[in-house]
């Protein structure tokens, strides 16, 4: 394993990181302020349009796709070092057209879709044009075990008629389209019974009740209530096979997981730069923070914790690169975890260094934390992926 980024990832980094001094971090609180403008038809901040529509400009753009066709053909590993960049800030990723859900979404629509849907969906996703989201939690089954979902999608001679209750669908206000995961084979084996459908947010049917709080907070898209209620769309809106859309699911998460564990370095490694300049300035009982064991020992604690993870994050993304998803499988479980873990503990070591401004929303530091706690449950929570990483070293041993 050889991390030594290429010419042309030195190259984007550098490019990446000036575009985000320029326009971005300045533009933070502006972005933050402007979020509830998000509705029906607008899914983006006006501030960020403009941000949006420079990077498309500057070639900034769908660097999370490998293939040259669609995105910028880099290996997993060399955009993981692109998404730790755009981790720093929670605007980044939308800015460069590289936010989930909509970059799940492209991926499986460039894999699994048909010429008309990628025409329809995806061409626009990859101009910027719309955004979407993904419908799969339910309030009233366990989201870790999806082969418990409850929505029903029945064939209608041309139509797939859906009823079902969502939560959590994320970036659901604005967007254009929903990807559904749905029951359509209810005798098959539990792995066998779901399948993917794409839905129209303006389809008869499709019923968005409500932003769910996240503490306190329901702006911008929202993590969705939806309710599907005859909701009828055409049978070609079938995303890949009848049956697969757990395939297709685990074929999304494998490379959303880098890039998720990416982002939370990138988030870990700007409140470790924000909590050291606090502890260099801010003096307090003869001397500045930074003088004081304890501070010391959070500041050198987060430094060893951020490089641990980043290494484990990347050998991750080169082993999917070298012999693909399924061999990466239990690095892949142990970044979802270490990532998200040590990404609350470093920010919830900068709020404490920040003392009362740390909790406020006059840094990013509140937002980051309220932000990305959900990545402890989000594609899989903690304890689920603790349990397939010790099965799969118990197999290991069995006799």
């Amino acid at each position: 394993m050889d991390f030594t980024p290429s010419p042309r990832v030195v190259e984007l980094k550098a490019r990446i990181s000036e575009f985000m001094d320029r326009h971005i971090y300045p533009a933070e609180p502006t972005i933050a302020a402007e979020i509830d403008l998000i509705r029906a038809g607008v899914p983006y901040p006006p501030s960020l349009v403009a941000i949006r529509r420079m990077a498309k400009a500057a070639g900034l753009w769908n660097l999370f796709l490998p293939d040259a066709e669609h995105g910028a053909g880099l290996t997993n590993w060399e955009y993981g070092m692109l998404a730790e960049l755009m981790g720093r800030s929670l605007a980044a990723s939308m800015a460069f057209n590289c936010a989930a859900p909509d970059t799940g979404n492209m991926e499986i629509l460039a894999e699994f879709g048909t010429p008309e849907q990628k025409k329809r969906w995806l061409a626009p996703l990859l101009e910027g044009e719309i955004r979407s989201c993904f419908s799969m939690t339910e309030p009233e089954v366990a989201g870790s075990d999806p082969t418990l979902l409850r929505t029903r999608a029945v064939r209608d001679g041309k139509h797939w008629v859906i009823n079902g209750h969502k939560w959590f669908t994320s970036g659901a206000i604005g967007a254009s389209v929903a990807i559904v995961m749905t029951v359509t084979n209810p005798d098959n084996a539990p792995h066998l019974r779901a399948s993917m459908i794409l839905v129209p947010t303006d389809a008869p049917g499709f019923n968005l009740i409500r932003p769910v709080p996240v503490m306190g907070h329901a702006g911008g898209g929202g993590h969705c209530e939806i309710r599907y209620e005859d909701c009828r769309v055409p049978a070609e809106n079938l995303l890949g096979p009848e049956g697969a859309g757990f395939m297709i699911a685990q074929a999304r998460l494998g490379p959303g997981r880098i890039h998720h564990c990416m982002r939370a370095i990138g988030a870990a490694e700007r409140a470790l730069e924000m909590m050291c300049r606090r502890a260099a300035t801010r003096v307090s009982f003869g001397g500045p923070l930074g003088e004081k064991q304890f501070v010391q020992e959070m500041i050198a604690t987060s430094r060893m914790e951020i490089d641990q993870a980043r290494l484990l994050v990347l050998h991750a993304a080169w082993k999917m690169d070298t012999v693909g998803k399924k061999e990466a499988r239990q690095e892949i479980s142990m970044i979802k975890v270490v990532a998200a873990n040590i990404c609350m503990n470093v920010i919830d070591r900068a709020i404490q260094v920040h003392g009362a401004l740390g909790v406020s929303d006059d840094t990013p530091l509140a937002r980051m934390w309220r932000e990305l706690r959900m990545l402890r449950l989000a594609d899989g929570p903690d304890e689920v992926h603790k349990t397939v990483i010790a099965r799969r070293e118990l197999r290991r041993f069995a006799g």
